[in-house]
């Protein structure tokens, strides 16, 4: 199932969710299963209500509350109180971000109704949790003293960015170890912030109590972190998890020695192409939907080398390299005709450029000293989640250049590789 996801512009105004409730209100009465597949993922009431009793029932205030949440608010008011505070939550993030506590002050003794609205979305949250995502214990403490009671979503916000000092003071406000609490730090392989949950005794569950949950974030999250993600693995394995003994999970362990040893074992390791269930498990907890791992270019039936470029995996391609790896190996075809891309297509649009350390763009680079060919055409789809318009990129007889050209997230392209390509400086 797919996720809309949206945020407010510049300069918001009311009247867009308004319209944008009553089309998606018009949409769940013609029986639109994408329409009601939204109401059930947003709204708690109708989480398991089935689709023609929902045609019945739903009302305005009920895709009123869809479209607040789908833009990162708790309830339509929320939303409509952020919209209309606009400028004041504008100013109100600039002097956080300065590190004006008198600024923040003044704007929240004159908007007190701003102290519990989220000032950019829900995820970053109200003023003392934007502080927090920001590391301004200070600031979280001047906010606080307003009245500010998001303790317990501040905590969160500090380990998802591994803010321990900001995390340790709003513990002794009341923040707790909740379950789920661990999954913003495995959410972002953040292992400060997991060190100390765990250190702590902190739940490895989600909010409903799923053990398995936080170990298939950390496969399948859009992190790329790979030194915390090893790390973060091996206290998983000190917690008592096990998993397979498989090349793959090798791979995600970053364990070198052991993927050798599966090598030993498998002399067609080197070319073998991995399908998305062995990638992302389903039996350790991930999705098998075939959609859930974040990634840039598609990984479903790549190799490797493939993989060690998306997952930024920078010991183990080199290796890979090393041991001859084929740099024009081409994905496996699916029945509808797409995939049969190489390395290159996954260097040039990546999750790791934008959430790891390839704006160097050093395995690009290699590939091309390496003779990647860069005229080579194929046929790509990729399915964009979290968006406004969730759907399909869908793009036929394409180069990696024209793969990277009109890529609709622009900050997943590596412009550098794209650089060295359109000037063959390589």
């Amino acid at each position: 199932m797919s996720t809309v996801s949206r945020g407010l512009p510049a300069n918001p105004h009311l009247d867009v969710p308004k319209k944008q409730s009553r089309e998606l209100l018009k949409l769940c009465k013609e029986s639109s299963i994408d329409a009601l597949n939204r109401i059930r993922q947003r709204h708690p009431k109708f989480r398991h209500t089935e689709n023609e009793p929902l045609v019945k029932i739903v009302k305005l205030s009920d895709t009123q509350l869809v479209i607040a949440r789908e833009y990162g608010f708790s309830s339509w008011t929320q939303l409509k109180e952020r919209i209309t505070g606009n400028t004041a939550a504008q100013l109100i993030d600039k002097a956080i971000r300065a590190n004006d506590a008198t600024a923040v002050t003044q704007l929240l003794v004159a908007y007190p109704n701003l102290l519990h609205v989220p000032v950019i979305s829900g995820n970053w949250g109200p003023p003392m949790s934007h502080a927090a995502n920001l590391n301004r214990l200070e600031m979280v403490k001047t906010i606080a003293a307003l009245g500010a009671k998001d303790f317990q979503h501040a905590f969160g916000r500090a380990l998802l960015h591994g803010d321990i000092e900001i995390a340790k003071w709003l513990l002794e406000q009341g923040a707790s170890f909740h379950p789920g609490i661990i999954m913003g730090s495995c959410e972002t392989l953040n292992l400060n912030g997991f060190a100390f949950l765990d250190d702590e005794g902190a739940p490895f569950t989600d909010g409903r109590g799923n053990s398995q949950a936080p170990f298939a974030m950390i496969l399948e999250t859009y992190s790329r972190r790979p030194k915390g993600k090893h790390e973060i693995l091996k206290r998983f394995k000190a917690r008592g998890y096990e998993w397979p003994d498989t090349a793959m999970m090798a791979f995600h362990c970053g364990d070198l020695e052991l993927l050798k040893r599966h090598f030993q074992t498998d002399s067609d390791l080197l070319h073998k192409r991995f399908s998305y269930r062995e990638i992302y498990p389903p039996v350790l907890g991930c999705a098998d939907d075939g959609r859930s791992g974040l990634h840039g270019t598609p990984i479903d039936g790549t190799t490797l080398l493939h993989l060690a470029i998306d997952f930024d995996e920078r010991e183990i391609f080199d290796w890979l390299i090393q041991q001859g790896a084929d740099v024009n190996a081409s994905a496996v075809i699916d029945k509808e005709g797409f995939g049969g891309h190489t390395p290159l297509f996954n260097a040039i649009v990546s999750d790791a450029y934008v959430n790891g350390l390839q704006r160097d763009a050093y395995m690009g680079r290699r590939l091309l000293e390496l003779g990647a060919d860069i005229n080579v055409r194929v046929n790509l789809r990729k399915f964009l989640d979290w968006r406004d318009e969730p759907g399909w990129h869908i793009k036929h007889h394409i180069t990696p250049l024209e793969w990277a050209a009109d890529f609709p997230e622009r900050g997943w392209v590596n412009k550098e590789i794209v650089a060295m390509i359109e000037s063959r400086n390589f």
